[in-house]
């Protein structure tokens, strides 16, 4: 009898015993379905992207709509992209505020409109930085300029994951401006630069700091006599209905940067990320020959529409540049990290200065 007891004993014991195990392999069973569902749900989520440019028609768009057409694809739908240019989610300023807090996922902006941010931000925009449209774009693809602009705004909500070269801005303006001793006087609107202010005021124009949405109202209301502006926002925003004139400075250089929501972009699985960063850096490269195109085209329709196309007499366009290339040195060495920033993109410009194609 003892011995029958021990035995039942012991076959109670390897019946729990393999109760618990099995209760294991189900408990890590439903574990692995349930991290599978959650992979798969992972995986099947869409995220909304709003992307806002402040043109329309122009190089920014051309840009987004071109991104976000690689980014569905590759992305199989999981990220789906809706565009507003034209400054349809508000002005410059607002579109920066939009993509730091959220409501805006991706903002395609010039970079010196966030020196309220970071003063580093505008060093793009030093005046006598480069010399042509090529050479721009040879600059915005060199690897120590996208460290230094891509990292920029990391703490204060943005990622960058795009820089590229625009355009060579020149100056839109009511009355002609055929030389340097007409820009006297004039009230001329600037991007947000201290570079800017300082390079147009050293040669007596009045800098008014305002957002492109603003430019044609205060130029047909008379507010301001001109602008600082890409040809491609004046052809596109019909600017020779109000001013008919554009002198081709040439000086500061257009450049656009792509800012994402930090907390947006963290918060996408790894592989979309890998996706966003790859299609926002294939897109900056791809954009290029548009680019030059656009240039063309946009002369094209400026003067079509009865717009004069003005260039400074050589000799006062060097005078204009010996002025103006010292304004960056200047105004950085009062600020160590924007004296250091500005070394770094000077430096990749005297590095990409030549090509053997240009």
């Amino acid at each position: 009898m003892r011995i029958m007891k021990s035995e039942m004993r012991t076959l109670a014991a390897v019946v729990a015993g393999a109760a618990g195990v099995a209760a294991v392999v189900l408990a890590a069973l439903a574990l692995s379905a349930g991290s599978a569902r959650a992979q798969q749900q992972t995986q099947q989520q869409t995220y909304v992207m709003k992307i806002s440019t402040p043109t329309i028609h122009d190089i920014p768009d051309k840009w987004a709509a071109n991104f976000a057409a690689a980014l569905e694809k590759d992305s199989g739908g999981r990220i789906k992209a809706q565009l507003y240019p034209a400054s349809q989610l508000g002005s410059i300023p607002r579109q920066i505020e939009g993509t730091q807090f959220g409501s805006i996922q991706m903002e395609v902006v010039p970079p010196e409109f966030m020196v309220g941010l970071d003063p580093r931000f505008e060093v793009m925009a030093a005046p006598g930085l480069v010399e042509s449209q090529a050479h721009g774009q040879r600059v915005a693809a060199d690897p120590a300029v996208l460290k230094l602009m891509l990292g920029l705004g990391a703490d204060k909500g943005l990622h960058g994951v795009g820089l590229f070269m625009a355009e060579q801005s020149a100056i839109v303006s009511r009355m002609p401006l055929r030389h340097l001793a007409d820009f006297k006087g004039k009230k001329i609107r600037i991007f947000a630069s201290q570079f800017q202010s300082e390079a147009f005021a050293r040669l007596g124009i009045t800098p008014v700091a305002m957002t492109l949405g603003d430019v044609l109202p205060a130029i047909q209301q008379g507010t301001i006599d001109g602008a600082v502006t890409g040809i491609g926002p004046v052809a596109n925003f019909h600017m020779a209905d109000a001013a008919k004139f554009v002198t081709q400075t040439g000086q500061p250089a257009i450049f656009l940067i792509a800012e994402v929501n930090k907390k947006w972009f963290e918060s996408l699985p790894r592989d979309l990320q890998q996706i966003l960063a790859k299609d926002a850096a294939a897109q900056s490269l791809a954009i290029n020959p548009h680019a030059v195109a656009n240039v063309k085209q946009a002369e094209a329709s400026f003067t079509s529409a009865g717009g004069e196309l003005i260039k400074l007499p050589p000799a006062e366009h060097a005078q204009m540049m010996k002025t103006i290339s010292s304004v960056a040195p200047d105004v950085s060495s009062k600020n160590p990290a924007l004296a250091a920033a500005y070394k770094i993109v000077a430096d990749a410009a005297a590095r990409t200065r030549q090509s053997p194609s240009q």
